[in-house]
């Protein structure tokens, strides 16, 4: 018996082959019209998350190498490579040393791309050496306030009213969980927001409930407005306020010898090119 399709705007990563190509061939053309290498290009926001609605757009983001002669100017030159944002594509990236310099403070959303579960282009060595690096720099400190900072600031705005847009439960609930997975030392964020529940939810109706809605928010808009959900919300209420006393253990003795490293490794393999 074969198993039945799971129909596309179901599925947890949703990615449109057609949609697929057209970005591939747009990271080309970037490639051209700038003169760089991308050497990692992967979705983030709801797609990488694994909760996107039937309208979401495709938030593509990447890290570019330049040549030597960028990184050799005494004026620094724009880091940052951005198209202009439609109803479709949202694309933009960064410059390796920009985006080394981020996972050096600690930046968690580049953090998170790393470990997208949507990828349109990847450099093996490159990938492999950035994910090490990033482990061996973690800073969770500063991933951990991140997180907790933004639930509680899209739960005051958006999830206080007896009618919300269910989309806010889920930009509430992917950061708090993501502090609840800095508060047990479990390692760096991962980016799907599955494996999170899977790895922090044991209690069966709240399981149930945010399995409930990530059907939902499958289905429905991105500007969807339902009744507010208890279960969800004393949750949230509860661990917000038991989170706002717990303070993440610093990060002390960093060594970020290895991100200068990286860059001088990638720029030059780059000119042998």
């Amino acid at each position: 018996m074969h198993n039945k399709p799971i129909p596309f705007e179901e599925q947890e990563h949703p990615i449109d082959p057609v949609i697929r190509t057209e970005i591939n061939a747009t990271l080309q053309r970037i490639e051209h019209s700038h003169d760089v290498k991308v050497l990692f290009a992967c979705e983030s926001g709801s797609r990488g998350w694994g909760f996107a609605s039937p309208d979401s757009d495709y938030d593509v983001r990447f890290i570019y190498v330049n040549k030597l002669d960028w990184y050799l100017s005494v004026s620094p030159e724009r880091d940052v490579i951005e198209l202009p944002v439609n109803e479709i594509y949202d694309v933009s990236g960064w410059d390796l040393r920009k985006a080394l310099g981020l996972l050096r403070n600690g930046n968690a959303t580049l953090i998170e791309w790393l470990s997208s579960p949507v990828v349109y282009v990847a450099d093996p060595v490159f990938l492999q050496a950035i994910q090490a690096a990033a482990k061996e720099v973690h800073r969770p400190e500063r991933s951990y306030y991140h997180y907790l900072h933004m639930a509680a600031k899209n739960y005051r705005e958006h999830l206080r009213g007896d009618v919300v847009k269910l989309k806010k439960y889920l930009y509430v609930l992917r950061p708090l969980l993501a502090s609840l997975w800095i508060e047990r030392d479990m390692g760096i964020v991962p980016m799907r927001f599955q494996d999170m529940v899977d790895a922090l939810i044991s209690d069966d109706e709240l399981k149930a409930a945010i399995a409930e809605l990530l059907v939902i928010k499958r289905r429905a808009k991105e500007s969807e407005l339902a009744p507010a959900l208890p279960v969800i919300n004393r949750f949230i209420e509860s661990e917000l306020a038991r989170l706002e006393n717990v303070q993440a253990i610093k990060t002390e003795d960093v060594d970020f010898s290895v991100l200068d490293r990286l860059l001088r490794d990638t720029v030059m393999n780059k000119l042998s090119e």
